[in-house]
C-alpha cells in the first residue's frame, strides 16, 4: 500500500509570498494577478512543521524561496538545518556534467554539504542519523535522462530504510505538456541517465514522480513523503525557469529543447556543449558541404572541459530562434532534426556513438532507452511509423501515470 500524503497544515499567522510564472516574489494583494506559487514559497504551509526538528535539505541552486536560497531563507525563519545534499552538479550547480563531486562545508554557514554524485546516490544510515525530517526542492525539467529523479529515488530510499519522512517542495515541470518518445521496458538499457520504466519525457512534477516511485514499486520499501503542492498550476502552463537548473541550461530556449537535443548526446553530432549556447544548437565538421551556420566548441570549465568536437568547427542547424511555441502545439518531441541530420551526415555507419570497450549498447541507445529508434532510423523508417510503434507504450504509461498527478 502506498504510505502517500498530501501535508494541508494550518496557515501559519504570517502574509502569504506569491511567486510569479517567472519567479518574481511579490505580497499577497500587492499584485492583481495571481501566477504560479512554488511549493517553496508557501512557507505558511510548512514552516510550522520544520520548527524544532533537525533537517536535512536536497538543494542546489534552483532551491530558492523568493529571490534567495532555500538554505539561507529556512535558516534566516528559524529552522535548523544540519545537512544539504547536492545533486549531479552540485549544491551550487558548477560542475560539469557527469563530474563527481565531493563533500565540502557551505562557506558561509559551516554546514555540511554531502553530495550525492561522488562517493554514494543514497544518504547513508551515517549521513541520516542525526536528521529527523528530509525536505526535497530542486529543480527538475521532466526527461527520463535528466539526473535529478534518479536523485529522488535515492533520497526515497535511504529515508524508507532508515525510517526517515520525506517532505517534497513542489516545482512546476516547464516541460510537463509533453509525455513522449519510447519507453524503456528492458532492464540491460537502464544506466545512469536512466533507470526508469518512462518515456523519454514523463510529464510530471517532482511531487507526482515521487508518488508514482512509491506506487509503482521502484521502492523495496515505501518512502513516507509529504508534498507542499504548486499553487495555481496545471501542466499546460508555460513556466519560465527563475533559475538555470544545470550549467548547460542556461537559457529558457535550451530547457524546451533539451528532451529534443539531449538526443544527439549518443550522436556524433555536437548538441552546443562547449559553447554558451547549449541545447540550442546542432553540429558537426562532417556537416561542412551541407549547412553554413557553424561555431567551434571549447572546454569551458564548469559547463563542459571535453565537448565532442573539441577546438574543431561544427556546422548545423541554429535554434536559438526556433519558436518553442510548435512544440508546445505538437506536444511532441522533435524527430525531424535527428532524422535531418542523420541523412545529411556523410559516414552514417559511425553516426551513433559506439558503446564503451565494456558495454555492447551504444550510448544513443543507453539514452533513448531502447535500440528500436537507432535501427528505425537507420533503416529509413517514417517519423509517422516510428511514432505509431511508440503508441501501445506510451498509451500503457499514460494510464498509469494518471493515478499519481496532483495537478490537471
Amino acid at each position: 500500500m502506498r504510505s502517500i500524503s498530501i501535508l494541508f497544515l494550518a496557515l501559519l499567522a504570517i502574509s502569504t509570498t506569491t511567486c510569479t510564472a517567472q519567479g518574481t516574489s511579490t505580497k499577497q494583494g500587492a499584485s492583481t494577478k495571481r501566477g504560479i506559487i512554488t511549493g517553496a514559497d508557501q512557507t505558511e504551509k510548512y514552516l510550522r512543521y520544520l520548527k524544532g526538528k533537525r533537517v536535512g535539505l536536497v538543494a542546489n541552486q534552483s532551491s530558492q524561496i523568493g529571490n534567495k536560497s532555500s538554505v539561507d531563507s529556512l535558516l534566516s525563519l528559524g529552522i535548523n538545518i544540519v545537512k544539504v545534499f547536492g545533486p549531479e552538479h552540485g549544491f551550487r550547480g558548477n560542475a560539469s556534467n557527469g563530474a563527481v563531486v565531493n563533500d565540502e562545508k557551505d562557506a558561509k554557514t559551516g554546514i555540511p554539504i554531502i553530495s550525492l554524485y561522488g562517493k554514494n546516490e543514497k544518504p547513508t544510515a551515517a549521513q541520516l542519523a542525526d536528521i529527523d525530517l528530509m525536505v526535497f526542492d530542486i529543480q527538475d525539467v521532466g526527461c527520463r535522462y535528466y539526473t535529478n529523479i534518479n536523485t529522488l529515488e535515492h533520497v526515497m530510499e535511504g529515508c524508507a530504510e532508515n525510517n526517515k519522512e520525506l517532505l517534497i517542495l513542489d516545482r512546476p515541470n516547464p516541460n510537463a505538456y509533453v509525455v513522449d518518445g519510447p519507453v524503456m521496458t528492458e532492464d540491460r538499457f537502464k544506466s545512469a541517465i536512466g533507470i526508469h520504466n518512462t518515456p523519454m519525457t514523463h510529464g510530471m512534477t517532482i511531487g507526482e514522480f515521487a508518488q508514482y516511485l512509491n506506487g509503482e514499486g521502484y521502492l523495496e520499501k515505501p518512502c513516507k513523503i509529504q508534498i507542499i503542492k504548486v499553487a495555481n498550476y496545471d501542466h499546460d502552463m508555460p513556466y519560465v525557469l527563475p533559475i538555470n537548473p544545470s550549467p548547460n541550461l542556461n537559457t529558457q530556449q535550451a530547457v524546451m529543447l533539451f528532451p529534443s537535443l539531449c538526443m544527439f548526446e549518443g550522436t556524433a553530432i555536437n548538441e552546443g556543449r562547449g559553447t554558451y549556447m547549449p541545447f540550442t544548437i546542432l553540429g558537426a565538421p562532417a556537416l561542412k558541404d551541407k549547412y553554413t551556420f557553424s561555431y567551434k566548441p571549447v572546454s569551458i570549465p564548469g559547463m563542459s572541459e571535453r565537448p565532442r568536437h573539441k577546438d574543431s568547427v561544427c556546422y548545423g542547424l541554429d535554434l536559438r530562434n526556433y519558436d518553442i511555441a510548435k512544440l508546445r502545439n505538437s506536444r511532441q518531441i522533435d524527430l525531424k532534426w535527428l532524422i535531418e541530420l542523420y541523412n545529411a551526415y556523410p559516414d552514417k555507419a559511425n553516426f551513433f556513438t559506439p558503446g564503451r570497450a565494456n558495454q555492447d549498447i551504444s550510448a544513443f541507445d543507453l539514452r533513448i532507452g531502447t535500440d528500436q529508434l537507432r535501427k528505425q532510423i537507420i533503416a529509413g523508417v517514417s517519423e509517422a511509423d516510428i511514432r505509431k510503434s511508440w503508441e501501445p507504450g506510451l498509451q500503457k504509461f499514460k494510464a498509469i501515470r494518471a493515478k499519481y498527478l496532483l495537478y490537471p
